[in-house]
Protein backbone atom coordinates (compact mmCIF):
# COMPACT_ATOMS: atom_id res chain seq x y z
CA UNK A 1 0.00 0.00 0.00
CA UNK A 2 1.27 3.20 -0.78
CA UNK A 3 0.28 6.68 0.45
CA UNK A 4 -0.57 9.86 -1.24
CA UNK A 5 -1.00 12.81 0.54
CA UNK A 6 -4.03 14.85 -1.45
CA UNK A 7 -2.01 18.24 -0.40
CA UNK A 8 0.49 16.93 -3.73
CA UNK A 9 -2.95 16.29 -6.11
CA UNK A 10 -3.74 19.76 -5.48
CA UNK A 11 -0.21 21.08 -6.79
CA UNK A 12 -0.18 19.09 -9.51
CA UNK A 13 -3.88 19.79 -10.37
CA UNK A 14 -2.54 23.51 -10.38
CA UNK A 15 0.48 23.12 -12.87
CA UNK A 16 -1.39 21.16 -15.15
CA UNK A 17 -4.39 23.55 -15.21
CA UNK A 18 -1.57 26.64 -16.22
CA UNK A 19 0.68 24.07 -18.35
CA UNK A 20 -2.05 22.55 -20.30
CA UNK A 21 -4.11 25.96 -21.19
CA UNK A 22 -0.71 27.85 -21.73
CA UNK A 23 1.46 25.45 -23.65
CA UNK A 24 0.09 23.13 -26.29
CA UNK A 25 1.36 19.57 -26.58
CA UNK A 26 4.28 19.03 -28.74
CA UNK A 27 1.90 16.18 -30.68
CA UNK A 28 -0.78 18.89 -31.50
CA UNK A 29 1.58 21.11 -32.79
CA UNK A 30 3.22 18.65 -34.87
CA UNK A 31 -0.70 17.96 -36.06
CA UNK A 32 -1.12 21.75 -36.84
CA UNK A 33 2.54 21.71 -39.11
CA UNK A 34 1.69 18.18 -40.71
CA UNK A 35 -1.94 20.03 -41.55
CA UNK A 36 -0.39 23.24 -42.87
CA UNK A 37 1.95 21.20 -45.63
CA UNK A 38 -0.91 18.99 -46.80
CA UNK A 39 -3.38 22.10 -47.00
CA UNK A 40 -4.07 23.31 -50.36
CA UNK A 41 -6.10 26.18 -49.62
CA UNK A 42 -3.94 29.71 -49.41
CA UNK A 43 -6.25 30.91 -46.74
CA UNK A 44 -6.11 27.82 -45.17
CA UNK A 45 -2.64 27.84 -44.71
CA UNK A 46 -2.27 31.25 -43.32
CA UNK A 47 -4.78 29.96 -40.60
CA UNK A 48 -2.40 27.59 -39.59
CA UNK A 49 0.56 30.17 -39.63
CA UNK A 50 -1.34 32.09 -37.37
CA UNK A 51 -2.58 29.38 -34.80
CA UNK A 52 1.02 28.38 -34.63
CA UNK A 53 2.46 31.66 -34.21
CA UNK A 54 -0.41 32.30 -31.65
CA UNK A 55 0.97 28.54 -29.98
CA UNK A 56 4.52 30.18 -29.26
CA UNK A 57 3.40 33.84 -28.01
CA UNK A 58 1.35 31.83 -25.59
CA UNK A 59 3.89 29.57 -24.35
CA UNK A 60 6.81 31.98 -24.50
CA UNK A 61 4.22 35.13 -22.62
CA UNK A 62 2.70 32.16 -20.30
CA UNK A 63 -0.79 33.00 -21.57
CA UNK A 64 -3.52 31.23 -22.39
CA UNK A 65 -3.75 30.05 -25.67
CA UNK A 66 -7.61 30.48 -25.72
CA UNK A 67 -9.55 32.80 -24.31
CA UNK A 68 -12.36 30.51 -22.91
CA UNK A 69 -10.55 28.37 -20.56
CA UNK A 70 -13.44 26.05 -20.63
CA UNK A 71 -14.73 23.16 -18.24
CA UNK A 72 -11.61 21.45 -16.10
CA UNK A 73 -11.79 17.72 -17.22
CA UNK A 74 -10.00 15.08 -15.72
CA UNK A 75 -9.33 11.65 -16.26
CA UNK A 76 -7.94 9.97 -12.83
CA UNK A 77 -6.86 6.56 -12.76
CA UNK A 78 -5.94 5.47 -9.09
CA UNK A 79 -4.30 2.36 -8.69
CA UNK A 80 -5.89 -0.26 -6.46
CA UNK A 81 -2.90 -0.28 -3.99
CA UNK A 82 -3.02 3.72 -3.48
CA UNK A 83 -4.53 5.26 -0.12
CA UNK A 84 -5.33 8.80 -0.21
CA UNK A 85 -4.27 10.77 2.83
CA UNK A 86 -5.24 13.94 4.36
CA UNK A 87 -8.09 14.92 2.75
CA UNK A 88 -11.22 14.19 -0.02
CA UNK A 89 -9.50 13.99 -3.69
CA UNK A 90 -12.52 15.80 -5.30
CA UNK A 91 -12.00 18.60 -2.81
CA UNK A 92 -8.16 18.31 -3.38
CA UNK A 93 -8.87 18.61 -7.39
CA UNK A 94 -11.39 21.40 -7.40
CA UNK A 95 -8.66 23.45 -5.05
CA UNK A 96 -6.27 23.12 -7.93
CA UNK A 97 -8.21 23.91 -10.05
CA UNK A 98 -8.97 27.34 -8.14
CA UNK A 99 -6.00 28.05 -7.46
CA UNK A 100 -4.57 27.28 -11.46
CA UNK A 101 -7.41 29.52 -12.58
CA UNK A 102 -6.70 32.01 -10.23
CA UNK A 103 -2.60 32.14 -10.72
CA UNK A 104 -2.44 31.66 -14.62
CA UNK A 105 -5.19 34.28 -14.81
CA UNK A 106 -7.53 31.95 -16.54
CA UNK A 107 -11.09 32.96 -17.40
CA UNK A 108 -13.62 31.35 -15.38
CA UNK A 109 -16.92 29.82 -17.69
CA UNK A 110 -18.88 27.95 -15.10
CA UNK A 111 -21.81 28.90 -13.77
CA UNK A 112 -23.81 26.94 -11.25
CA UNK A 113 -26.24 25.48 -13.93
CA UNK A 114 -27.91 26.29 -16.66
CA UNK A 115 -30.93 27.82 -14.50
CA UNK A 116 -29.26 29.43 -12.17
CA UNK A 117 -26.56 31.33 -14.02
CA UNK A 118 -24.41 32.58 -11.46
CA UNK A 119 -20.90 32.39 -12.49
CA UNK A 120 -19.02 30.29 -9.26
CA UNK A 121 -16.14 32.31 -9.36
CA UNK A 122 -13.50 30.40 -9.90
CA UNK A 123 -14.07 27.72 -12.31
CA UNK A 124 -15.13 24.50 -10.37
CA UNK A 125 -16.55 22.45 -9.97
CA UNK A 126 -14.40 20.59 -11.81
CA UNK A 127 -15.61 17.66 -14.31
CA UNK A 128 -13.73 14.37 -13.03
CA UNK A 129 -14.15 10.54 -14.01
CA UNK A 130 -12.50 7.98 -12.33
CA UNK A 131 -11.32 4.23 -12.87
CA UNK A 132 -9.82 2.07 -10.53
CA UNK A 133 -6.68 0.40 -12.17
CA UNK A 134 -4.17 -2.24 -10.49
CA UNK A 135 -0.88 -0.90 -9.06
CA UNK A 136 -0.24 1.79 -6.72
CA UNK A 137 0.07 4.88 -9.22
CA UNK A 138 -1.64 7.90 -9.69
CA UNK A 139 -2.23 9.38 -13.15
CA UNK A 140 -3.87 12.55 -13.68
CA UNK A 141 -5.25 13.33 -17.38
CA UNK A 142 -6.59 17.01 -17.93
CA UNK A 143 -8.86 18.08 -20.81
CA UNK A 144 -9.40 21.79 -21.19
CA UNK A 145 -12.92 21.65 -22.82
CA UNK A 146 -14.11 24.76 -24.41
CA UNK A 147 -18.26 25.57 -25.55
CA UNK A 148 -18.08 26.27 -29.16
CA UNK A 149 -16.64 22.99 -30.10
CA UNK A 150 -18.71 21.27 -27.38
CA UNK A 151 -22.00 22.70 -28.43
CA UNK A 152 -21.49 21.06 -31.50
CA UNK A 153 -21.19 17.74 -30.04
CA UNK A 154 -23.90 14.74 -30.09
CA UNK A 155 -24.42 11.69 -29.37
CA UNK A 156 -27.14 8.99 -31.28
CA UNK A 157 -29.01 5.43 -30.40
CA UNK A 158 -28.26 3.61 -33.88
CA UNK A 159 -29.74 0.07 -34.48
CA UNK A 160 -27.22 -2.75 -34.97
CA UNK A 161 -29.17 -3.11 -38.53
CA UNK A 162 -27.94 0.37 -39.01
CA UNK A 163 -24.50 -0.50 -38.31
CA UNK A 164 -21.02 0.86 -39.05
CA UNK A 165 -21.91 2.92 -42.25
CA UNK A 166 -24.85 4.65 -40.45
CA UNK A 167 -22.05 5.71 -37.47
CA UNK A 168 -19.66 6.91 -39.96
CA UNK A 169 -22.51 9.07 -41.40
CA UNK A 170 -23.43 10.82 -38.39
CA UNK A 171 -19.76 11.53 -37.10
CA UNK A 172 -18.81 13.07 -40.49
CA UNK A 173 -22.30 14.85 -40.56
CA UNK A 174 -21.86 16.31 -36.94
CA UNK A 175 -18.80 17.84 -38.22
CA UNK A 176 -20.41 19.42 -41.61
CA UNK A 177 -23.29 20.76 -39.48
CA UNK A 178 -21.02 22.28 -36.63
CA UNK A 179 -19.13 23.95 -39.76
CA UNK A 180 -16.72 26.59 -38.20
CA UNK A 181 -18.96 26.90 -35.03
CA UNK A 182 -16.53 24.26 -33.59
CA UNK A 183 -13.73 26.32 -34.90
CA UNK A 184 -11.61 23.95 -37.15
CA UNK A 185 -9.38 22.33 -37.80
CA UNK A 186 -10.89 19.93 -35.15
CA UNK A 187 -9.80 17.07 -33.42
CA UNK A 188 -12.94 14.04 -33.08
CA UNK A 189 -13.37 12.21 -30.40
CA UNK A 190 -15.94 8.95 -31.22
CA UNK A 191 -17.76 6.57 -29.04
CA UNK A 192 -19.40 3.62 -29.24
CA UNK A 193 -21.07 1.18 -27.38
CA UNK A 194 -21.87 0.77 -24.09
CA UNK A 195 -25.58 2.36 -22.97
CA UNK A 196 -25.85 5.82 -23.54
CA UNK A 197 -24.01 7.87 -20.97
CA UNK A 198 -20.74 5.16 -21.68
CA UNK A 199 -20.70 6.35 -24.98
CA UNK A 200 -20.51 10.31 -24.34
CA UNK A 201 -17.59 9.52 -21.38
CA UNK A 202 -15.55 7.21 -24.08
CA UNK A 203 -15.99 9.93 -26.88
CA UNK A 204 -14.52 12.48 -24.61
CA UNK A 205 -11.89 10.55 -23.14
CA UNK A 206 -10.48 9.75 -26.77
CA UNK A 207 -9.76 13.21 -27.18
CA UNK A 208 -7.04 13.04 -24.38
CA UNK A 209 -4.93 10.18 -26.82
CA UNK A 210 -1.84 11.66 -28.68
CA UNK A 211 -2.92 13.83 -31.42
CA UNK A 212 -3.16 11.15 -34.53
CA UNK A 213 -2.24 7.88 -32.33
CA UNK A 214 -4.14 4.96 -34.00
CA UNK A 215 -6.59 2.96 -31.90
CA UNK A 216 -4.77 -0.31 -31.09
CA UNK A 217 -7.42 -2.25 -32.51
CA UNK A 218 -6.70 -2.15 -36.59
CA UNK A 219 -10.67 -2.53 -37.30
CA UNK A 220 -10.96 0.80 -35.06
CA UNK A 221 -7.78 2.71 -36.79
CA UNK A 222 -9.00 1.35 -40.03
CA UNK A 223 -12.08 3.44 -39.52
CA UNK A 224 -10.45 6.10 -37.60
CA UNK A 225 -8.50 6.96 -41.01
CA UNK A 226 -11.55 6.39 -43.16
CA UNK A 227 -13.66 8.52 -41.28
CA UNK A 228 -10.85 11.57 -41.14
CA UNK A 229 -10.99 11.18 -44.75
CA UNK A 230 -14.12 11.61 -45.48
CA UNK A 231 -14.16 14.59 -42.71
CA UNK A 232 -11.46 16.56 -44.74
CA UNK A 233 -13.47 15.80 -48.29
CA UNK A 234 -16.49 17.83 -46.82
CA UNK A 235 -14.34 21.11 -47.67
CA UNK A 236 -15.42 22.96 -44.65
CA UNK A 237 -11.27 23.29 -43.61
CA UNK A 238 -9.44 26.25 -41.57
CA UNK A 239 -11.75 28.38 -39.39
CA UNK A 240 -14.49 27.05 -41.83
CA UNK A 241 -12.36 28.91 -44.66
CA UNK A 242 -12.64 26.33 -47.18
CA UNK A 243 -10.11 23.56 -47.60
CA UNK A 244 -8.57 20.09 -47.32
CA UNK A 245 -7.59 19.39 -43.44
CA UNK A 246 -11.10 20.01 -41.60
CA UNK A 247 -9.55 17.65 -38.86
CA UNK A 248 -6.25 16.73 -37.75
CA UNK A 249 -7.32 13.60 -36.14
CA UNK A 250 -10.38 11.10 -35.38
CA UNK A 251 -10.26 9.20 -32.17
CA UNK A 252 -12.69 5.98 -31.43
CA UNK A 253 -12.97 4.35 -28.43
CA UNK A 254 -15.07 1.84 -27.83
CA UNK A 255 -16.85 -0.71 -25.27
CA UNK A 256 -19.25 -3.80 -25.46
CA UNK A 257 -22.93 -2.86 -25.71
CA UNK A 258 -26.40 -4.59 -25.75
CA UNK A 259 -27.10 -7.11 -28.68
CA UNK A 260 -30.07 -4.66 -29.65
CA UNK A 261 -27.79 -1.39 -29.11
CA UNK A 262 -25.43 0.52 -31.08
CA UNK A 263 -25.04 3.95 -29.47
CA UNK A 264 -22.51 6.36 -31.04
CA UNK A 265 -21.18 9.48 -29.40
CA UNK A 266 -19.23 12.69 -31.09
CA UNK A 267 -17.29 14.86 -29.08
CA UNK A 268 -15.70 18.21 -30.88
CA UNK A 269 -12.64 19.72 -29.89
CA UNK A 270 -11.08 22.59 -31.75
CA UNK A 271 -8.01 23.74 -32.81
CA UNK A 272 -7.50 24.77 -29.33
CA UNK A 273 -6.64 20.75 -28.42
CA UNK A 274 -5.30 21.31 -24.83
CA UNK A 275 -4.47 18.04 -22.83
CA UNK A 276 -1.89 17.32 -20.49
CA UNK A 277 -1.22 14.28 -17.78
CA UNK A 278 1.21 13.81 -14.79
CA UNK A 279 2.25 10.46 -12.69
CA UNK A 280 2.58 10.52 -8.98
Amino acid sequence: MRDIEVGKITQVVRDLCIETNTRLGEDQLQALRRAREQEESPLGKEVFNRLLENAEVARRESVAFCQDTGYAVFFVEIGQDVRLAGGEIGEAIDEGVRRGYEKGYLRKSIVRSPVERTNTGDNTPAVVYYDLVPGDGLKITMLVKGAGCDNMSALKMLTPAEGVEAMKHFVVETVERAGPNASPPVTVGVGIGGPFEKAAQLAKKALTRRSGEPNPNPKLAELEREILEEINATGIGPAGYGGTQTALAVHIESFPTHIAAFPVAVNLDCHSHRTGSVEL
